[in-house]
């Protein structure tokens, strides 16, 4: 445990914070749980502390924002909490003497999804843009509260300047089965992985197939509110045969999907990180993406490791899908060079930084 010169007491109990919507599960909270596993790893008493919440209607913002900021954790039963990480909206309005912060995610409807139809917001209307207005101005007053501001990408940092003003640290950490991926060999087809979410674009990836090769498949290990869609889609073109659906899928399974993979499409809308990005280059497989994307950006690298294409027209992303594919030797080179971009990041730097802040 970490042991301070200055007097101040030692570390033992950490309250992560978090906030997740009922029965749904993503990236997030992989991110928590991983988080709290070192930190446990590491000897330290640690709870994660995450209340529900709902968006809508639209005051519900409001409620649950100061709801975290009226919620004392600075003792639970009369045993002392050291320590808090907060990480995603809107568990980062907590108040506590040693809060130190690891962003994950904003409220993203209030911000980079403003304008797009993701967002639920209508800026012609005057009670919206009231809302927004009051939202921003108590999102930023909270997050300015911190002393040290850490994101998990660059991408969240920027937009954190971007849209509050605040600048903030980067610490990338590795996907929760590192250790674990392999190479295993380039069979003909090409891997999604991730929630079903109209963010991830697994559209563009099904309305490519008819234009691809007959012998080369996509599969699709995830689940989420798109995929009756994406079924559907996929029954419109007539390639319901060449997608497989695998919904929830163990990790001894996940590792043998990405290490049997040529390539893994993954093209999300302005993502913030992406596990999937640092799974495919520790499987060694190049990562089809686009210009877009958002956190991808920060590893892959076009020709180098992947495909960074500019659209996701049917035709283009076909092209592409069907070049990697079928050239074995190209994305052998393409995934070595994934894997030596991202084999160093590790855990210590997260958890050193995060526990040094709180001093």
């Amino acid at each position: 445990m970490l042991n301070d010169s200055f007097g101040q007491p030692e570390i033992k109990t950490i309250a992560v914070c978090a906030a997740q919507v009922p029965f749904f599960s993503g990236g997030a909270e992989i991110h928590v749980n991983a988080l709290i596993e070192q930190l446990r790893n590491r000897g330290y008493e640690v709870e994660l502390i995450n209340i529900p919440y709902k968006w809508y209607p639209h005051s519900q913002l409001l409620d649950i924002m100061d709801f975290w900021k009226k919620l004392d954790l600075t003792e639970s039963n009369g045993k002392k909490i050291d320590m808090v990480i907060a990480t995603k909206f809107p568990s980062y309005f907590i108040q506590h003497p040693r809060k130190v912060l690891w962003l994950i995610h904003q409220y993203r409807q209030m911000y980079d999804l403003l304008d797009s139809p993701y967002s639920g917001f209508d800026m012609n209307n005057a009670k919206d843009r009231q809302l927004r207005d009051e939202f921003v101005a108590m999102d930023t007053e909270a997050l300015s509260s911190y002393k040290y501001r850490f994101t998990n990408a660059q991408n969240t940092a920027n937009r954190l300047q971007k849209y509050n003003g605040l600048e903030s640290r980067a610490l990338y950490h590795p996907p929760r089965l590192v250790g674990k991926y392999q190479n295993i060999s380039y069979e003909d087809y090409v891997l999604s992985v991730g929630r079903l979410d109209k963010l991830k674009r697994l559209d563009a990836l099904i309305s490519a197939l008819p234009f691809l090769n007959s012998t080369i498949k996509c599969k699709i290990a995830g689940s989420g509110p798109e995929r009756d869609s994406l079924e559907k889609l996929a029954r419109k073109f007539n390639v319901s045969d060449r997608v497989e659906f695998l919904g929830y899928v163990s990790d001894d399974d996940l590792i043998q999907l990405y290490g049997r993979s040529s390539a893994v499409y993954f093209a999300p809308q302005d993502e913030d990180y992406g596990y999937i990005t640092l799974e495919a280059f520790l499987s060694q497989k190049p990562v089809i993406t686009t210009a877009d994307a958002g956190g991808p950006l920060e590893f892959v690298e076009h020709e180098l490791n992947g495909l960074i294409l500019q659209s996701l027209h049917p035709e283009e992303l076909a092209k592409s899908i069907e070049r990697l594919v079928s050239d074995k030797p190209l994305c052998a080179k393409m995934g070595q060079s994934g894997f030596q971009n991202v084999e160093h990041i590790t855990w210590q730097p997260v958890i050193d930084a995060l526990l040094e802040a709180a001093y």
